[in-house]
């Protein structure tokens, strides 16, 4: 009964769905069958599929070669075709966002497409509106991501044009069809089984906190201790009967001296490293055999939001939800018109309270591993600062890939933007908050030329965490 648990914003579900739907109207079919329009009056400035000319309808177009797709109808899928007819010459754009009040703009430099029917072909793709992007310095140093499995992603050959604005993928397929991406996605189908996974350990309860505008799910996952030892028995039946084994698990409580950690992630849609990091996290806090992990679960409960924006995800966007709005930008008053992930995700936070929060996100220009800190909150004391210290200091005996040299300009006292919510979160609670950053590059200080910064690395760092979390843990609460 989800609409009675969000009935004021169900009629919004429904429009978004609507909309959703006209737009799906012009998907691209095989060539050769029939294949439907958009009206004049809804094409944008370009259009996600080529068009013909002569014929009006929306195909795929052709190479030298024999036929050639492009194509970006699917989940996180983004790309607009301006002109595919040369395969050493494809002319593509990427889609704006919607339009983002508090950031006066409509966001735009997440890709995810598919060309098919190029095995062996060079193909060179332009994407002629990169220097328009939300971040062009971004595209300096950057390698597209590619992948014919959709499991393994690597890097291929990747060159920004600052004086025509053209971010340029030059690469020659050795299979007949090859996705490419801003960074390797992380679908909502992978999003579905991670949770689904999750549920099945004893460890975890999987909690639906509310809907997205889109009527996506908002999932939460509880992991916290569990003991079975004296609790598991054999029990024999009757004569003649079989034996029957019982295990059952019981909950421990909470309890007063239980701290409570949170961490929310992919609050950025496009930042899906986030996702990646969340998921290497829970593996590990869920892993019985992980001596961090069972320490963690003795002291601490875990709360973790894996994918704050399943809308945007879904629609290929990069910063914004359904609605357009930065949803970290929407802290200090989180509506459910507008923004009811952080509003169902706040009102949980209130519920159980907060001892520590990381929001895990990925920056776009800088090559490194950071983490921006609470320094400019009010009532900022010597205690939170040391506790932050702290933490970023075990944070870099846990792992290698991260440093606090480079990062983001601390706050002024008294400065935050208490929108954000890392800010949010610390000022209100007075707790350990701090908003984590991964490179959409490489990592400068420990590059790996074939992947640059991965789902792979991504998901270990999420695992190393803990253990910085495990150092910081006696002291999150007096």
């Amino acid at each position: 009964m989800r609409s009675l648990l969000l009935s004021g914003q169900h009629s919004c579900a429904l429009a978004a769905k609507s909309r959703r739907s006209l737009r799906s109207v012009a998907t691209r079919t095989a060539l050769g069958t029939s294949q439907q329009t958009v009206p004049a009056e809804e094409k944008p400035a370009y259009s996600r599929w080529a068009e013909d000319q002569q014929s009006g309808a929306n195909v795929s177009g052709s190479s030298s070669c024999g036929t050639m797709f492009i194509n970006s109808h699917f989940d996180s899928g983004n790309v607009e075709i301006v002109d595919i007819s040369d395969p050493s010459n494809i002319q593509l754009a990427i889609h704006r966002d919607p339009f983002c009040e508090t950031d006066q703009k409509a966001h735009f430099q997440w890709f995810h497409f598919r060309v098919t029917g190029v095995r062996s072909t060079p193909l060179t793709l332009h994407m002629v509106n990169a220097g328009e992007a939300s971040y062009p310095n971004a595209w300096e140093g950057y390698s597209a991501c590619a992948s014919y499995d959709l499991s393994h992603w690597f890097r291929v050959p990747t060159a920004y044009d600052k004086a025509s604005g053209a971010l340029t993928i030059t690469h020659t397929p050795e299979k007949d069809a090859v996705h490419y991406a801003y960074f390797a996605p992380y679908s909502l189908e992978r999003h579905a089984q991670l949770v689904h996974r999750m549920q099945c350990k004893d460890r975890v309860r999987l909690h639906m906190i509310g809907e997205t505008l889109d009527g996506h799910d908002m999932d939460l996952l509880q992991v916290r201790a569990t003991v079975a030892g004296p609790l598991s028995f054999q029990a024999r039946l009757p004569s003649g009967s079989d034996t029957c084994r019982t295990r059952l698990t019981r909950w421990v409580s909470t309890g007063e001296g239980k701290r409570v950690v949170w961490v929310i992630a992919r609050q950025h849609p496009g930042e899906s490293m986030a996702e990646w990091f969340a998921e290497g996290l829970l593996e590990r806090l869920t892993d019985p055999h992980d001596a961090t992990s069972r320490a963690l679960l003795d002291k601490a409960v875990f709360y973790v939001v894996p994918n704050m924006n399943p809308d945007g995800s879904w629609r290929g966007h990069l910063r914004v939800n359904a609605q357009g709005s930065n949803l970290n930008r929407c802290w200090a008053a989180p509506t459910l018109a507008a923004s009811p992930e952080v509003h169902h995700t706040l009102a949980k936070m209130a519920q159980t309270g907060v001892d520590m929060m990381v929001d895990v996100h990925g920056d776009e220009e800088l090559p490194y591993v950071f983490i921006a800190g609470n320094a400019g909150i009010p009532e900022w004391s010597s205690v939170q600062n040391d506790l932050q210290n702290s933490f970023l200091n075990a944070f870099k005996r846990a792992s290698p890939e991260f440093q606090t040299k480079f990062g983001y300009a601390e706050d002024k006292p008294g400065q935050a933007n208490l929108t954000l919510a890392s800010k949010a979160v610390g000022a209100r609670f007075g707790c350990l908050a701090v908003t984590l950053e991964m490179p959409f590059k490489d990592a400068t200080d420990l590059p790996e030329p074939l992947q640059g910064w991965s789902p792979e690395r991504s998901s270990r760092l999420g695992a190393a965490m803990l253990g910085a979390v495990l150092e910081v843990l006696p002291a999150l609460r007096p």
